[in-house]
């Protein structure tokens, strides 16, 4: 989770973004339980060509991080690496074994953008848990990210003076798969995943579709999965500016608009 939010705390601005290749082995990755359908490594990888130039129209300048076969969850480079304003970042560490080298492969760039504070032995979690609204980092305790992770990235956050709130997540991989932020105080959210009291001060938006309960607002413009036509018109009617991005192949992975970059403010 990355980005730098404005002094109203309404949008985050992004200036870059890491992105990493779709290796021949994203075939292995771990996919959505009960799946059913094969996953298609070549549109995997068209669809990421789209993301990437999506980003771009932005005015997000995109650096491409080479992947290899070894890590087959590596396109979903949210999860090794949470970004905070200034000068830190934090290097996540997996509590899955076959995705731990993700984190090591991206170091050397993010070391580019911020000091980088490493997540202790014991200490598990996945950018993907990490929703920045305002001051705050509201963290997701799920399957993976634990207390401890959670107490790391505070520890660090204190410095960028950022308020960490651990949220329980119920229903979903990680909190972001569950609900993302649109702006001008307005929660996006799948029905039933989030509790009418874990966003007191956020006016709550119900996605149509579960698969769209996941969108990346960047720049004045929100990203949001093709797969879920539904919210592209339910958030057009609240005046949003919306981009389509197809997301079948990273679906089947887990995967989500906010997974597949690793936003710089």
């Amino acid at each position: 989770m990355t980005a730098s939010a404005d002094p109203t705390g309404t949008e985050h601005h992004v200036r870059s973004a890491l992105v990493r290749d779709v290796p021949a082995s994203y075939v292995h990755c771990i996919k959505r339980p009960g799946l059913r359908q094969q996953l298609d490594v070549s549109l995997a990888r068209e669809q990421h060509g789209q993301y990437v130039r999506a980003l771009r129209d932005c005015d997000v300048s995109v650096t491409v991080v080479p992947s290899d076969d070894g890590i087959p969850d590596a396109p979903f480079i949210e999860d090794t690496a949470v970004v905070l304003p200034g000068r830190d970042a934090v290097l996540a560490r997996s509590s899955v074994s076959s995705r731990a080298p993700e984190a090591q492969g991206v170091l050397s760039f993010l070391e580019q953008h911020r000091t980088v504070e490493v997540m202790p032995p014991g200490a598990t979690l996945d950018g993907g848990d990490v929703l920045w609204i305002g001051n705050t980092l509201h963290v997701g305790i799920s399957d993976r990210t634990n207390q401890s992770g959670s107490e790391f990235l505070e520890r660090v956050a204190r410095r960028a003076r950022l308020t960490v709130r651990p949220i329980p997540v119920q229903g979903g991989l990680h909190l972001k798969s569950c609900c993302t932020y649109l702006g001008r105080g307005l929660l996006l959210h799948a029905a039933g995943k989030v509790g009418p009291h874990a966003f007191p001060d956020m006016e709550l938006v119900c996605a149509p579709e579960d698969t769209g309960a996941n969108v990346l607002a960047v720049n004045g413009k929100i990203l949001v999965p093709a797969e879920a036509p539904r919210t592209l018109e339910l958030l057009e009617r609240h005046g949003f500016q919306v981009v389509p991005i197809s997301l079948s192949e990273f679906q089947k992975g887990n995967g989500g608009v906010t997974c597949l970059s690793l936003r710089i403010g």
